[in-house]
């Protein structure tokens, strides 16, 4: 005979298991939005609202595979709406060389959106990550990323002749 769990069980291993998530995940968690987010407050609450989000797919009885990388997946999203939201403060209102309609575009309209997958939320994290070291050093957005490209082109030149030299012995 079948068991039927009754809603109030239902809700008990609901919560076994959101306590189990949250005790597993917690350190390395804390850790990913610390490394991302500065301010201990924000990090905090960024922290409580992955979090929060958790207990309410559950609630929800929304399934959740791999609770470990939906959990990441999530905070990634909350770290970036945080940049978003503060973007003017952050970024500056400086805006990028026009285009040949001479329609003037800003940083922020490179920064693909968040709901477009986990390869855009990446790429939006490095593009921040890039204007904040440039906002440290003074230097440039286009100014880093011609360096970095650069300096790319002379290791794999140096590479290539390395593998080259070994590859004739």
């Amino acid at each position: 005979m079948e068991r039927v769990l009754s809603p109030d069980r239902i809700i008990v291993d609901q919560n076994r298991r959101i306590s189990e998530t949250i005790t597993r995940e917690q350190g390395r968690l804390r850790q990913f939005i610390r490394k991302h987010v500065r301010d201990d407050g924000d990090a905090e609450d960024i922290f409580q609202e992955v979090f929060y989000e958790l207990i309410e797919t559950y609630r929800l009885m929304k399934p959740v595979e791999q609770v470990g990388a939906w959990l990441f997946r999530v905070a990634r999203n909350r770290i970036i709406d945080l940049f978003r939201a503060r973007r003017p403060a952050v970024l500056g209102n400086d805006s990028l060389p026009a285009s040949e309609d001479g329609e003037e575009h800003r940083w922020e309209d490179l920064l693909p959106s968040p709901d477009a997958g986990p390869e855009a939320a990446y790429a939006c994290g490095v593009l921040l990550e890039e204007r904040e070291l440039s906002d440290a050093t003074g230097v440039g957005v286009n100014t880093l990323l011609s360096r970095k490209r650069y300096a790319v082109l002379q290791l794999r030149r140096r590479l290539q002749a390395i593998h080259e030299e070994f590859g004739r012995k």
